[in-house]
């Protein structure tokens, strides 16, 4: 199976050839008098007749975006492309070069300093020019146009950006206030319901496709808070930032990134949730920049394997690997090994729910967390922080082995205080056994075994003995907290073998 290529939906030109672009919070959002909305015309059968009128509200409040990039400024990469990791390094004329395998100006000399043009989508959301694109759109921009659907050209500023959602606020300079403008839908949309995209594909404006919402809860790996709706509707570079409507004429998404082998339009597109659209914008309306909760933990999800090693019925909830020292979680009492199960009651269905679900809240809110705690459901009141800037060999005999009858990880260990450069706590693997059970989970010689079935281990002995209670216990996999010299520490569930 191919990797996959996920690509950005903004599109760009310079030197006369087409280049494809790379392209939370308690506030309310600002509500709006007389947004475009239109009655969804049905046939007998409960199905649109058709999108003409819906599509003649709703369209004047869609509008093209044309950038200037500064093309030394620009750091974010101009395709987003999954064939290779090297396509996600490098600036953006290097990724231009493995594309279309252009090398320097004529007869190889360097290139000179050179401005992109870029075009995407966006649409007004009140009356007085405030637009939404994706952040991608106008990263880096030297200026900023855009086109109305009567072919009107104003220029704009960009109020305020948050790379983490991709979501950029715009807003046209000028006296003019009666720009159509539409609303972000109040219900998330369904699995199966009418979608209607508006943008800019290919530069050629005002273009309209129709499909169905395909899913919902989409992970393609773009950053932390992914939760695309993915869709149907054709859309294509250039349609980044535009609009996705439902039938009332509500907007139920932004168009981002398509999954696309060939770069065009496959059926399958992402779009940035209405709901978290609503509450960044807000925030990006009111201050230019986005602040977020912040509860301190490193997690992973609870896999099956991880479930059972801890005696969970379900693979649900967020494992805490470590709270990060002085955050809110540690002061909490939360510990490595805790499970986190749900939020203000809602369920955390795993890691990824959790990483939302804070970052939706304010620095300050007083939250409650269901926590599995050494095996004993314990609910915990805390408040959140903010979120803080981006920016900021001796070998022993002894081994966990395959002897006969008895469980083993296939491993063999060193008291870490023996072994230099590796800490004061837990044994160091000295060896794998790349046939073994602990090889098949990722761990490797070097790794430092800290606890074993939420017990410290700090001796081969203490190894064997926790890996016989959990054997007895009737336990298939024993939970190991591990940690490697070039990350952080991390729960492993590894199957109990036998010799």
């Amino acid at each position: 199976m191919k990797p996959r290529r996920f690509a950005l939906l903004a599109s760009a030109a310079a030197l006369s050839a087409a280049l494809v672009t790379g392209g939370y919070m308690t506030h309310e959002f600002p509500s709006f008098t007389s947004p475009a909305h239109a009655a969804e015309a049905a046939s007998p059968s409960g199905a649109p007749a058709g999108f003409g009128d819906l599509v003649s509200k709703v369209k004047p409040a869609v509008i093209s975006v044309r950038v200037k990039i500064d093309e030394d400024s620009r750091t974010t990469p101009l395709i987003r492309n999954d064939d290779s990791d090297d396509q996600m390094q490098g600036m953006p004329f290097q990724q231009f070069e493995r594309q279309f395998g252009f090398r320097g100006g004529p007869d190889g000399m360097p290139k000179r300093h050179e401005t992109i043009t870029g075009e995407g989508s966006g649409f007004f959301i009140s009356p007085d020019g405030y637009a939404v694109t994706n952040n991608h759109v106008v990263d880096h921009t030297k200026s900023v146009q855009v086109t109305t659907d009567d072919g009107t050209v104003y220029t704009a500023k960009v109020v305020g950006t948050d790379k983490k959602t991709d979501l950029a606020l715009i807003k046209v300079e000028g006296a003019k206030t009666d720009f159509t403008y539409v609303k972000f839908a109040d219900k998330p949309a369904r699995v199966g319901d009418w979608v209607v995209a508006v943008g800019n594909p290919f530069g050629l404006g005002g273009t309209v496709t129709a499909g169905i919402v395909s899913a919902r809860g989409r992970d393609i790996g773009s950053g932390p808070y992914d939760d695309y709706v993915q869709i149907d509707a054709p859309i294509n570079k250039g349609n980044s930032g535009g609009p996705a409507f439902d039938t009332s004429g509500n907007v139920i998404g932004v168009n981002t990134a398509i999954y696309s082998p060939s770069g065009g339009s496959v059926g399958i597109g992402f779009d940035i949730p209405a709901a978290t659209a609503k509450l960044v914008i807000a925030q990006l309306k009111d201050k230019g920049s986005v602040t977020r909760g912040w509860l301190g933990v490193q997690v992973q999800p609870v896999t099956p394997d991880i479930a059972d090693s801890m005696g969970l019925k379900q693979a649900r909830g967020a494992l805490v690997d470590s709270p990060q020292e002085g955050s809110p979680a540690a002061k909490a009492g939360i510990t490595a090994g805790d499970v986190i199960t749900a939020v203000n009651g809602d369920e955390i269905k795993d890691s990824r729910s959790l990483a939302r679900t804070i970052s939706m809240m304010a620095p300050g809110t007083s939250v409650k967390l269901d926590v599995l705690h050494k095996g004993e459901a314990k609910t915990m009141t805390l408040s959140l922080a903010e979120m803080p800037n981006d920016t900021q060999k001796v070998a022993s005999n002894d081994q966990s082995s395959q002897s006969e009858g008895r469980p083993y990880l296939g491993v063999r260990v060193a008291p870490a205080a023996e072994v230099e450069g590796s800490g004061q706590k837990g044994v160091v693997v000295t060896s794998v056994d790349p046939d073994g059970p602990a090889a098949d989970r990722g761990v490797r010689t070097g790794d430092v075994i800290l606890d074993v079935a939420g017990k410290a281990v700090s001796t081969s002995g203490d190894v064997r003995d926790a890996l016989k209670q959990a054997s007895e216990s009737g336990r298939k996999t024993v939970l190991m907290r591990v940690k490697s010299a070039d990350a952080a520490a991390r729960f492993v569930a590894v199957p109990i073998a036998k010799g």
